[in-house]
Parts: C-alpha cells; sequence; structure tokens
C-alpha cells in the first residue's frame, strides 16, 4: 500500500479526488462523511492517482467509485473482493481499496470475504455496516439484531446476525479495526493506520442510514451517551471510558469487568491493550453480546482489536511466477500434464 509519489508527480489535493458526478446518497447518510474522510487522508499518502483503485460491490455504498476521481470499478454484488484480489496479483504496485456494505461482505460475498483475509492480499477493505439493506429499500441484512422487524420481517427477524470483527478474527484477517461515521477524526486515522499495514486491512465502520435505520448507532454517537457507552482502545494503554474517564475495564481470567476509578481501582488495574494480543482481541469483539460481571454493560469497543503482520499472497504468487519465467525452455510440458501419479497397465 505504501507506494511512494514520484518527484514529477504533483501532490493531491482532496479537492482533486472530487468527481463530477452528481453525489446520489439520501441526504443525512453517513456515506458522505466516509466519503469526506478518504478524500481527506489519500492525497497524505503521496500514492499517485494513477495508482490508487477503489473497487466496490453492489449497495449504496458500492457507489462509492463514481465519487473518487481515480481509477475504479463498481462491480457486482458480493465480488468485489475477488476482482480485487485478482487485480493486486496481477499489479502488486497498485494501491488498491475494496469499498463494501455489510448486505455484500457478509451474506452473498461471505465466502469470498473470509477468503480475502486469509489470503492476506495487501489491499484495504472498508465495510460500511448500516445493519440493514439500503439500495433494496429496507430489508433485514447479516448483521441486524434479532427481532428486527423490517419489510422482510414483518414479524421480526429469527436469524442470528453475524459479529462482523469475529468473524474477520476467525478467519486469520491481519489487520481488523472499527470506526464509525460520526467520529471523523477516529476514521480518519483507522484509514491512515490501515493503508500502513501491510496485507489485507479490514475496518467496519458504524454508517447510519436515516431512512430504513436511523439511529441505530445513535448510543454510541451522540454526545450525551457516547463517553459512556463507547471505548477507544489504543496500543499499550489501559481500557478506560466513562463520562468523566471514571471507569475501566480489568480481567479476572477471561472474563472483564467494569470498576470505578474513583473507588479504590487505578489504571495500574486495568487491561492494557495489545494489538497484537489475538485472545484478547476475541474478547473485545464480544463485549457489546454480553454483560459485564457486577453492575452495568460493557461499551462498544472502537480502534485497532488486532494487528499481526504475516506474508501477502501476491508477494508468493509473483515469487513463483518469476521462477517459472527464469525456467523458460527448461519445463516439461509431457510431465506436467501427467502429473506425479502415474501407473501401467499391462
Amino acid at each position: 500500500m505504501e507506494t511512494i509519489q514520484s518527484p514529477e508527480s504533483p501532490k493531491l489535493t482532496s479537492k482533486d479526488l472530487v468527481t463530477d458526478q452528481e453525489v446520489r446518497w439520501c441526504p443525512g447518510c453517513g456515506d458522505y462523511s466516509i466519503l469526506k474522510q478518504v478524500q481527506t487522508v489519500v492525497p497524505e499518502l503521496d500514492i499517485p492517482r494513477e495508482n490508487l483503485v477503489f473497487i466496490s460491490g453492489i449497495g449504496c455504498s458500492s457507489r462509492f467509485p463514481y465519487y473518487m476521481e481515480t481509477f475504479g470499478m463498481h462491480s457486482i454484488h458480493g465480488r468485489a473482493t475477488a476482482i480485487a484480489s485478482g487485480l493486486k496479483g496481477a499489479r502488486p504496485d497498485l494501491s488498491v481499496w475494496i469499498i463494501s456494505g455489510d448486505g455484500d461482505s457478509l451474506s452473498i460475498g461471505g465466502n469470498h470475504f473470509i477468503h480475502l483475509l486469509r489470503r492476506n492480499f495487501n489491499v484495504n477493505l472498508l465495510m460500511f455496516n448500516n445493519e440493514i439493506y439500503g439500495l433494496t429499500k429496507g430489508q433485514y441484512s447479516p448483521t441486524s439484531e434479532e427481532g428486527k422487524i423490517t419489510k422482510s420481517t414483518p414479524m421480526g427477524s429469527v436469524d442470528h446476525p453475524f459479529n462482523p470483527i469475529a468473524l474477520a478474527l476467525g478467519a486469520e484477517g491481519s489487520f481488523i479495526a472499527r470506526s464509525m461515521d460520526r467520529d471523523p477524526v477516529h476514521l480518519k486515522d483507522m484509514l491512515r493506520r490501515a493503508n500502513a499495514h501491510i496485507g489485507t486491512s479490514f475496518v467496519e465502520i458504524y454508517q447510519n442510514c436515516n431512512v430504513f435505520n436511523d439511529g441505530t448507532f445513535e448510543i454510541f454517537t451522540e454526545k450525551s451517551s457516547k463517553k459512556e457507552q463507547t471505548i477507544f482502545v489504543e496500543n499499550g494503554k489501559p481500557l478506560v471510558f466513562g463520562q468523566n474517564a471514571d471507569k475501566g475495564i480489568k480481567l479476572d481470567g477471561f472474563t472483564p469487568i467494569i470498576v470505578n476509578l474513583t473507588e479504590g481501582h487505578s489504571a495500574n488495574d486495568l487491561w492494557i491493550h495489545d494489538e497484537k494480543d489475538l485472545v484478547k482481541a476475541g474478547i473485545l469483539s464480544r463485549f457489546f453480546e454480553r454483560p459485564a460481571e457486577g453492575s452495568g454493560h460493557l461499551p462498544r469497543p472502537f480502534g485497532v482489536f488486532y494487528e499481526n503482520n504475516r506474508s501477502c499472497y501476491e508477494v508468493g504468487l509473483n515469487q513463483q511466477v518469476e521462477e517459472a519465467i527464469a525456467k523458460k525452455g527448461k519445463g516439461n510440458l509431457d510431465a506436467l500434464l501427467s502429473g506425479r501419479e502415474t501407473w501401467e497397465i499391462k
């Protein structure tokens, strides 16, 4: 992802990434904020415009490539990850960004999603999660809560929803983070971190759909509740939250417990976030599924849950291609076609 801009290339500005296309999202949609933050951060990365590619699937979020003055493709439902993988394999020098929604990535595209993370192509995947199908007018999605009443579930959904962060951890993603549309400072930081990571970067972005699922994340975004209901994790720092930063989380074995820092507890007692700790990342991913021991409910985590450096698929792929080219004229086609398992009939 860290393609260096040549001295001859003019430095991009956010305005350079704005296209002449009319932005056709509903007024008030969270996608506007995400687009703005991407257009703000990308010029900072010093990547030549010709090396930037945005690929999307189907859904409201997938109109994104029309609004980025770069190369891009509005592809087909759930297949943006497959198309991006092919592109990255053929052109590893490109900075490839995948734009998807919770329905696009986790329903029809679920199989491609997990294998992208497993293979670890060096791409960025931004998943806009609004817990609803917006483009098709408000059916429940793979992340909608149980009991969700929609046009397709008038009596309430009986489906158990996916936990995207837990799913990504299970697929052995090498960079897994969460942010939100209504915290532009944090979102920009997560975009920078994602780009800096060598491997597949997965960022789940809570995005409000003000038409079909308005306010579903309001408790995490509103000033009156945000500090009590969210916790922003930072590597090497204790897990502290609360209106006055007076609450923290410590571990009793593998069980997270909320403690009050004004009642005999200090930051030294708390869980220190470690982005390399896969076990604790798994616990963090489950915070919102269960109440804390003692009083209150665990806050929703935002930030980098986990980061791990491992080899990228396209690197190994292209090494094999180079080795094959180096052996030009030395191969044995008959041996290749016959394979290793042969037998004679007498």
